[in-house]
């Protein structure tokens, strides 16, 4: 056993103690025995899918794991790419969970709740090492139910938690029925299930049966990444989760559905054809838009955050889109690139999303609220978490120097420069890319704005804000080490590039995009003629502001006074008169009045004395999710239709289900004979 073997080997032992240290170790201990052993199995996997992303293979087979098929994992470097991803974010989450958890043996610090955590960690590492379809989907499954049951932990004390655990397991399982499908008729026309040998075979098929097997594939694996128009689970489950669950849900889960995606569309099924990466990236420009437009507008903390994820899939689906459409047109080096950008982009997403919502998670605990219109002033209560969450907006922001800018840059260079032979397609398809880009990069710099400036700083809008307190050292240190992470993407994202290059050569674009001649601080791109050194970056911004902070405190010492702020004559600054998240969204919402469709209604309350005297005035506004409303507003009315009338079939004659099961019996024989 070589050393990826023998860390997965750990991660896993790691993790079954953890589960049983759920079920035997008192309330003191319970929280601090899950979440260590978590983290410490995180650490295992990472160690595991980082020397796996370097090249070194490793292969396991259990025959009698499951009947007639058997289990087959192993790693190659975009697996391990994705495994380092998880086992990251799972540190993360370990650690965070100490405090988090902490000594209620209620909600997250349930013996249920820690016991399932380690489960729903192993069951993602699971994910990425599958080298066969019945290992792939017995991982799926187990990924998908733990999770469900992790996004139940609340449902006693909030009735909002069983809507959103409802949506999550109708959409997750419907994504699986679809996964179910595509898998068994890809290995049915192929004649094998295991990846090495669709890797042969996958190519050769006829292209109807690829088209459809990859639209039903695209349907599991982005319905389960949050992409739009199959996200409106994520929003719900996201916000209702307990917030390490939400963490790993947005860091690590979505990913795997991306990595589903690259593995079939481009490992096994070779590529494919022009239209299927023209879907994808029309998904992923319609996710990026409606994600971020949405998050813009929402009060909601951790609904924000969510809705930025579906804007970040958008993303990672635009580079891979692109990626096959330039491997198609002939120009793999700029597939390569457009590649790379959305696998870096998987990572910084995964490193300043478990930060966000870690530190919406602290901001929850100290203060029992995600409405952001009532929070305000905790840089003063929170200073740790205040500072933490920035750098995590600031990535999220696509600012420099975070880390989202350096993807995101990436992603631009690879539709900037097509090439003059690129082809009417390209031609057309790289501008509308780059515009999407640049749309959501603008949005989403006022959403974290809006996120910061109303919900962490200005004064307190709510006693609960005003009385909050600092998060425990465990959170704060979970926190810190997702900053760490970003810190290392932003400023070093060369000692990445490495396995990104070997991850896009499994997926068969070959070429290095990147040059190495401007040593490890910087990134070129081959054949633009453009570099960027974030290293740099980073010092020429540090240094900028402790010149100015130094120039303003060495002038304006001698000309500076106490004195009141300038008020209008209305007297001292109230809470009352800052902007809210829901005033300072409100322009934007103007703008796209048509596409979000708010929900506005006011109530006029009139005097008992005369109806000519006005006693009171309520607003309310709700800006409601309208491609739920329009899309599966329809389809459940039609299924609850369809369910009332198929009562009448279950009258209890035994006789008429007799029936039943002849007519189904006969059916199976037809199906049978015809095919």
């Amino acid at each position: 056993m070589n050393a990826v073997g023998q860390a997965l080997a750990v991660a896993a032992g790691l993790a079954a103690a953890a589960a049983v240290c759920a079920m035997v170790v008192g309330r003191r201990g319970r929280a601090i025995a899950v979440g260590g052993l978590t983290a410490l199995a995180g650490a295992a996997g990472t160690v595991g899918g980082v020397r796996g992303a370097l090249g070194q293979a490793w292969s396991a087979d259990l025959p009698q794991a499951v009947p007639l098929v058997g289990l087959r994992f192993g790693i190659d470097p975009l697996s391990g790419w994705f495994l380092a991803i998880v086992g990251a974010v799972t540190v993360v989450a370990g650690v965070y969970t100490i405090g988090y958890a902490g000594r209620d043996g209620r909600g997250m610090g349930s013996r249920t709740a820690l016991f399932l955590l380690p489960l729903f960690c192993a069951a993602m590492m699971l994910v990425p090492l599958a080298s066969s379809v019945p290992s792939l989907l017995v991982g799926w499954e187990l990924m998908a139910v733990t999770s469900l049951l992790l996004v139940l932990t609340e449902h006693k004390h909030d009735p909002a938690v069983r809507g959103a655990a409802t949506w999550y397991a109708v959409l997750t399982q419907a994504g699986f029925v679809a996964l179910l499908v595509g898998t068994l008729w890809l290995s049915s026309a192929a004649g094998g299930s295991d990846f090495a040998h669709l890797r042969v075979a996958g190519p050769t098929l006829g292209g109807g049966t690829t088209g459809v097997v990859f639209l039903l594939l695209v349907f599991g694996f982005a319905g389960k990444a949050g992409a739009v128009p199959l996200h409106p689970w994520l929003p719900r489950a996201h916000a209702e989760s307990p917030s390490n669950v939400s963490a790993l849900m947005s860091a690590a889960m979505v990913k795997l559905g991306i990595y589903g995606l690259l593995r079939f569309g481009f490992d096994l099924l070779g590529g494919g054809r022009t239209w299927w990466w023209l879907v994808v990236a029309a998904l992923g420009a319609l996710s990026a838009l409606y994600g971020i437009t949405q998050a813009a507008v929402a009060r909601d903390l951790k609904r924000m955050l969510a809705f930025s994820t579906s804007e970040n899939i958008g993303l990672i689906l635009l580079g891979i889109g692109f990626a096959g459409l330039f491997a198609e047109a002939g120009k793999p080096v700029a597939g390569a690139l457009a590649m790379i950008a959305a696998l870096l982009h998987a990572a910084n997403h995964a490193a300043f999303k478990a930060l966000l919502f870690t530190g919406a998670g602290s901001v929850v605990r100290a203060t029992g609220t995600r409405d952001l219109d009532r929070l305000g002033g905790l840089v003063r209560r929170m200073p740790a978490t205040t500072a933490l969450f920035a750098v995590g907006a600031l990535a999220a922001a696509a600012l420099p120097p975070g880390n989202g800018f350096v993807s995101e840059w990436l992603l631009l260079q690879a539709m900037l420069h097509p090439g003059p032979d690129a082809g009417t397609l390209l031609t057309i398809a790289a501008p509308l890319g780059v515009a999407v880009v640049a749309a959501t990069a603008g949005i989403g710099v006022m959403t974290y704005v809006k996120a910061v400036g109303t919900g962490l700083l200005a004064k307190p809008r709510s006693s609960q804000a005003a009385g909050a307190v600092e998060s425990p050292p465990s959170m704060l240190t979970g926190m810190a080490l997702a900053t760490l992470a970003c810190a290392a993407l932003a400023v070093l994202p060369t000692f990445v590039t490495p396995a990104l290059a070997r991850a896009t050569g499994v997926l068969g674009l070959a070429g290095d995009p990147l040059g190495t001649d401007a040593g490890a601080v910087a990134l070129s791109v081959r054949g633009a003629q453009v570099m960027l050194y974030p290293l740099w970056m980073l010092v020429a911004v540090a240094g900028g502001t402790v010149v100015v902070a130094l120039v303003a405190r060495a002038f304006g010492r001698a000309r500076r006074r106490a004195a009141r702020a300038w008020d209008c004559g209305d007297g001292p600054l109230t809470a009352r008169m800052e902007y809210t998240a829901t005033s300072f969204a409100e322009p934007l919402q103007r703008v796209f009045d048509d596409v979000l469709a708010p929900e506005r209604d006011v109530d006029v309350s009139h005097a008992r004395e005369s109806a000519y005297h006005v006693q009171a005035l309520t607003y309310r506004q709700r800006i409601p999710d309208r491609v739920e409303n329009r899309l599966y507003g329809p389809l459940v009315a039609g299924l609850r239709a369809v369910g009332e009338r198929a009562r009448g079939l279950a009258n209890g004659s035994l006789h008429r289900y007799l029936g039943y099961l002849l007519a189904a019996l006969l059916a199976v024989l037809v199906a049978g004979v015809w095919g």
